[in-house]
């Protein structure tokens, strides 16, 4: 027996994978292009979902850019981190791990410190208002030189106190995590924890060079690892988790249907994945969505979510008082179920 709807939403909840420009909704998007005077290739919300229809991770990334124009000033990255933390906070998530991207921003001209302002003034509101912790996550874009890369560090280095970790983003295949050991290397003597993207479209060989050159704390995606008996076999003694993102998978035809997800097999063969959203306004759900929607396409039960979010909160940033906090929260919610 499947878990329920019911029981899914009422779950605590720790996101991993989620790209702050890769929650903008068309609603917000069309508003803040009024606000800027910015002229879209859309005219109508409508208009904007049904682009959202991509054959590959480039389609997307496409119209990803595109939408980021209307972000120009601090208020408008507030206003879309904050739009984020009510919907998260609605879907019970304890606790979060932003990505932004601010090579996307600086190249059209917006200062660093605007997209950092903007978004930490609403993730220290979202603390306070809301009980959500959270930290922010630097990526490099990787269809960029590692020199941009090295220049976004700098930019990063005075704001280590609001910047927990950086990771690789953009276009994956053509773009190996070799070409960026330099800038991750400075990184990790900075003290900046490490993610990567790898696996999503390119191959095992991409996962082996996160975890290998540029010394990863975890694999965001990861999908493709099953295609190497022995990279499967060291992400589970290593405990490497994996930061998985089914709806997103299916948008980008990554996997043809969620039945054929690999986080099921992956559930079986003991490695640490977790569900989270990615980009949830192009993918099409938040936390909920994603969690419900793979439930019913493979019928996983409430032990299997459990141990899902068990994952999530130790593969978290957080330090272990805080970790055990969360831990706490679920074995509440646990309890509370069968009583």
């Amino acid at each position: 027996m499947h878990a329920s709807r019911d029981f899914i939403e009422g779950l605590p909840k720790v996101e991993l994978h989620l790209h702050i420009e890769g929650s903008l909704e068309p609603e917000l998007m069309f508003e803040l292009a009024k606000r800027n005077k910015v002229r879209l290739p859309f005219d109508s919300i409508d208009e904007v979902r049904d682009a959202y229809n991509f054959g590959n991770l480039q389609d997307f990334l496409d119209i990803y850019y595109q939408g980021m124009s209307v972000l120009r000033t601090e208020e408008d990255f507030f206003d879309l981190t904050w739009a984020y933390l009510r919907k998260i906070a609605a879907q019970n998530v304890m606790h979060t791990e932003i990505f932004f991207d601010p090579q996307g921003h600086i190249e059209r001209g917006i200062e660093f410190d605007t997209v950092l302002n903007g978004i930490s003034r609403a993730l220290d509101d979202g603390k306070r208002k809301l009980g959500i912790s959270s930290f922010l996550i630097m990526c490099f874009l990787r269809h960029l030189s590692e020199e941009e890369a090295y220049r976004t560090l700098e930019l990063a280095l005075p704001h280590k106190d609001r910047i927990r970790g950086v990771g690789l983003d953009s276009s994956e295949v053509g773009h190996p995590p070799s070409e960026f050991q330099g800038v991750f290397s400075k990184a990790r003597e900075e003290g900046f924890l490490r993610v990567a993207h790898a696996g999503e479209e390119g191959p095992p060989e991409y996962i082996r060079e996160a975890l290998d050159l540029l010394k990863v704390n975890r694999i965001d995606h990861g999908n493709r690892s099953l295609e190497d008996t022995v990279l499967v076999q060291r992400l589970s003694d290593q405990r490497i988790p994996l930061t998985l993102c089914p709806l997103s998978n299916l948008k980008l035809c990554v996997v043809d249907d969620l039945r054929n997800h690999p986080i099921g097999k992956m559930l079986d063969l003991g490695l640490r994945v977790t569900i989270n959203s990615d980009d949830p306004s192009y993918f099409g759900g938040y936390m909920n969505e994603n969690f419900i929607r793979i439930t019913e396409a493979l019928g996983l039960e409430e032990s299997h979510l459990f141990l899902i979010t068990q994952n999530a909160i130790e593969a978290s940033f957080l330090c272990e008082v805080e970790k055990n906090a969360l831990h706490r929260r679920l074995q509440d919610y646990r309890s509370q179920r069968s009583s």
